[in-house]
């Protein structure tokens, strides 16, 4: 990846996580922390790996998107916005009576290839898409975005095994471990490491990176994509829930707490200040 490219995609995410608060502080609600965390994965893929277009978002050959962990879809909707799938503007109406905007992303919003409700079911959902491309010679990929708390759920595990047992492999996940959900930390919780190993045993392959920098993302996209080999990958992002303005990074009330005042000021000076530093590079 370029220098230019690296800090294009940087800006992108900082605009994500600044679009993403804006909508959940407008709306009085939202999951800041898993939004935060997602924000360079999305960046990367919409404004550089996946084959999408805003002006014909039900093309039959496009990259598709299933956000698993569809709690986080300020920071989804906020990416739409942004790619042009449709107007800013509109995000003022999440969670709001007859918006189509809701709390969990729903696929007739435009660029939704996939609605999204109890945590463990993307993954499946994921899988067919990949298996009927592949029974049509189509030459589309499908991204899956999970959380790691949500892997805690069985029908993950089942749709890991059918994946590797079909050689799905036009079918790319992403695991994104922030390390935090709902009730605390996911080793107190129940702890589903080591993750890598359990997706390598089930027939995957595996790439572990750096979930929050663009360049490690990105490479790692680009290497899943060039060797496919009868293999689905998935890429075990290690991130920072939060991430990106200090008072929310690793807390576990972020999840879906909402900040004071105080911490919303912090949170926009912190953001505004680096998308300055990199819209002057």
């Amino acid at each position: 990846m370029n220098v230019q490219t690296k800090k294009e995609l940087q800006l992108w995410a900082a605009k994500i996580r600044k679009t993403a608060l804006r909508t959940i502080q407008n709306a009085g609600s939202g999951h800041i922390g898993g939004s935060l965390s997602i924000a360079e994965i999305l960046s990367v893929l919409y404004f550089d790996q996946m084959h999408v277009d805003p002006a014909n978002p039900d093309a039959d050959n496009r990259d598709r998107l299933v956000l698993s962990k569809g709690h986080c879809s300020p920071a989804m909707y906020a990416t739409l916005a942004l790619k042009g799938f449709f107007p800013v503007e509109h995000l003022s109406t999440f969670r709001k009576i007859d918006s189509d905007l809701s709390g969990h992303v729903e696929m007739h919003v435009p660029g939704v290839d996939m609605s999204a409700g109890s945590l463990g079911q993307g993954l499946s959902t994921a899988l067919g898409m990949a298996l009927y491309g592949k029974s049509k010679n189509m030459d589309y990929h499908v991204f899956c975005i999970m959380g790691d708390g949500e892997i805690q759920e069985g029908q993950i595990w089942e749709a890991a095994m059918a994946a590797g047992f079909f050689k799905a492999d036009n079918l790319i996940g992403f695991v994104d471990n922030n390390k935090l959900q709902l009730d605390g930390s996911l080793e107190e919780v129940m702890s589903p490491y080591p993750i890598g190993d359990k997706f390598r045993a089930f027939g995957w392959n595996v790439l572990e990176v750096d979930g929050n920098d663009v360049e490690q993302v990105g490479d790692a996209i680009t290497q899943a994509l060039a060797g496919r080999h009868g293999k689905p990958t998935m890429i075990v992002a290690d991130t920072i829930k939060g991430k990106g303005v200090s008072v929310f990074e690793n807390q576990v009330r972020f999840h879906g707490g909402q900040p004071s005042a105080e911490e919303w000021e912090t949170a926009y000076a912190e953001l505004d200040s680096k998308i300055a530093e990199l819209e002057g590079l």
